[in-house]
């Protein structure tokens, strides 16, 4: 498979998935609901439908399994995560995932993280030290081509200018927006008010 850094620089569109939790119950233990679209460029393609603990340390293996053994793995250029954290504090393992899954995987947040506050949160589970230990390897936060995300597995400029092709308007790309209406609408019967 090309490189991002060649893809970015060539006429071909871009295949994503991106992956969003859907609404859940704040029980620690208890199951939330991920979902994974599929898009090449802002084009609905496919979906994946898994499930990760809440507070749990299981994400990043979820993700791994559900598009590991899916039809989309070998299409599939990036991953996208609606940030590092999924049911609460369940944290991706971002440099992990990526070499799991073989692509540049990337953490796409709405705006800069309230790192302090995070911290705090994260001193109130267990296993605090490996949860801390994730956040940082996720790696410096980047704000470029009016994103801000972390990235496993690819240079932070050719991330902004595919991010930039995977968006159709706002600052959230395609795939990561409808993952998060269909989440919400599975789960609550109708889709949210932000995405």
């Amino acid at each position: 498979m090309r490189s991002l850094a060649q893809l970015v620089q060539s006429p071909r569109t871009l295949r994503v998935i991106g992956f969003d939790d859907a609404p859940f119950e704040r029980t620690a233990g208890g199951p939330v609901h991920v979902s994974g679209i599929v898009c090449t460029g802002t084009r609905f393609e496919g979906m994946l439908w898994g499930q990760v603990t809440c507070d749990g340390d299981d994400a990043t293996e979820a993700l791994v399994a559900m598009l590991g053994a899916s039809k989309f793995h070998p299409q599939v250029h990036l991953v996208l995560v609606d940030g590092l954290a999924f049911g609460g504090f369940n944290l991706v393992d971002l440099p992990a995932l990526a070499d799991a899954l073989e692509r540049p995987c990337v953490a796409v947040m709405r705006r800069l993280p309230d790192l302090p506050a995070v911290h705090r949160a994260l001193s109130r589970l267990p296993d605090v030290e490996r949860r801390m230990g994730l956040l940082a390897a996720a790696g410096p936060i980047h704000q470029l081509g009016g994103f801000v995300f972390q990235v496993a597995g690819a240079a932070p400029a050719e991330t902004a200018v595919a991010l930039g092709r995977l968006t159709d308007t706002g600052k959230v790309p395609e795939c990561l927006r409808l993952a998060h209406l269909i989440g919400a609408a599975v789960k609550t019967g109708s889709s949210g008010r932000r995405a």
